[in-house]
């Protein structure tokens, strides 16, 4: 099926095919207005500084489907072309993301360059001379096939002031992003906070010479004020509140948490259901996020059609939670502390281990096991438990082979520090293990 047979299939109107194709690419001035698809309900939010008007949901092009082995370009398309027509216009991917980038830009430039913003990222975490970045940056913007990138980002804000001077300050290379700037070849410039509040600390109190247009940041309603119980690390509130006083806009990552604010457990999930039968879990965490003002763009990996159908209609138009909303999600966030799930996004940066663990494969299997409570470990004689406890091991043994299982792990903590989450990981595979012995 073609592009045009396609979005016919969809409902879109001629209306709307020509509001994705018309006018032509306006060049590099910092002021860019998109042409919005015609009828679309979906909520807009401005930008401060490049007043651009961007759509609330963003595609996040990191986990990208997949057809015999590799990136199904033509899936890609007819998504990003359902995206378009419905209105998202923010489209999110990085250096570090496998074939991404190149795979985005076939996607989007079969469409007005005016009627989208990309994002992408300077994922020099290796590479942190001068040239490797700058090299890194270049390649990015050939990938996406595009002249000037709309948010760039710093990539991967981890590992202490000093990690952050190495890769951006120190090299030159941050200045040379601002030179870019000025050029019109970047017309946002930020960066993505991944952990250590430090660096945070120390990135923004750089804002006077830097002049950041946005941050990113993880926040979702558990992270709001307990990602410091399960991680080292400072809470969404911290993040968002100091961005907002000085006048610096966020971007959303992990609004699910890794998909676990999507499959709370049955007893959660029923409070949510009896609120609002006909929404989704997922639907909750987006409109919690989508609420809060400085939010401009909430990031969601939308694998399958069916997730950016849903997606979409969440948010067209988004509808802000109540104060009793709020209240209901504080609650669950409040009990699910009490779970000991790993908080895993599945962004898969401790991949590939050398011993062949699958580390987000194991972790996503663990934290069934506390949906099923069977972790913490129960009292033997529980009812139920043998039967339940053989037939997690059985799901367990079936979904993942013998030499990607947790009993590989040989706690080399080679991954640790690539950890964005600064989840102990071989820790977390010892008991794994214990719960699989046969």
């Amino acid at each position: 099926m073609d592009r045009r047979h396609f979005i016919r299939s969809l409902g879109i109107g001629s209306a709307s095919m020509m509001a994705l194709a018309v006018s032509p690419v306006r060049g590099f001035g910092k002021e860019r207005k998109t042409v919005a698809p015609a009828n679309t309900k979906m909520t807009y939010r401005v930008n401060h500084h490049s007043k651009d008007k961007v759509s609330l949901l963003g595609y996040g092009m990191m986990r990208l489907p997949r057809k015999g082995g590799v990136t199904d370009q033509e899936l890609v398309n007819r998504q990003v072309d359902y995206a378009l027509a419905h209105g998202v216009n923010y489209f999110d991917t990085a250096a570090s993301y496998g074939d991404s980038e190149e795979v985005t830009g076939k996607a989007l430039s079969r469409h007005p360059r005016d009627s989208y913003f990309i994002a992408t990222k300077l994922s020099n975490n290796r590479a942190t001379s001068f040239e490797e970045s700058k090299a890194m940056y270049e390649r990015s913007r050939k990938r996406l096939q595009v002249d000037y990138i709309d948010y760039y980002l710093l990539h991967n804000i981890s590992g202490g002031i000093q990690a952050c001077k190495t890769r951006f300050i120190d090299n030159g290379m941050l200045d040379f992003l601002l030179e870019e700037k000025k050029a019109g070849r970047i017309r946002n410039l930020g960066f993505s906070y991944h952990g250590d509040v430090s660096a945070f600390d120390y990135l923004l109190g750089l804002n006077r010479k830097y002049q950041w247009d946005f941050v990113q940041i993880q926040m979702n309603y558990l992270d709001w004020r307990h990602a410091s119980l399960q991680r080292s690390d400072a809470d969404a509130e911290y993040l968002y509140n100091k961005c907002e006083k000085l006048g610096i806009q966020n971007v959303v990552m992990e609004p699910l948490l890794g998909g676990r604010l999507a499959n709370l457990p049955e007893e959660l999930a029923s409070q949510l259901k009896a609120r609002r039968p006909n929404d989704s879990i997922a639907s909750w965490a987006f409109r919690w996020v989508g609420s809060h003002q400085n939010i401009l763009v909430t990031l969601s990996g939308m694998t399958h059609m069916e997730h950016l159908i849903e997606n979409v209609q969440t948010f067209s138009p988004l509808e802000p939670c109540t104060p009793a909303e709020n209240e209901l999600l504080a609650s669950i966030a409040n009990a699910m502390r009490g779970y000991p799930t790993i908080p895993c996004t599945e962004c898969r940066y401790c991949m590939p281990c050398r011993f062949g663990v699958d580390i987000p494969g194991n972790f996503a299997y663990y934290n069934k096991a506390v949906d099923a409570k069977l972790l913490p470990l129960p009292a033997k004689d529980a009812p139920d438990y043998a039967e339940k406890l053989k037939r997690y091991q059985e799901g367990y043994f079936k979904a993942l082979p013998a030499e990607s299982r947790a009993t590989q792990c040989t706690n080399c903590d080679a991954c640790l520090s690539k950890c964005p989450q600064q989840i102990r990981i071989s820790n977390q595979m010892s008991r794994l293990v214990e719960l699989c012995r046969q």
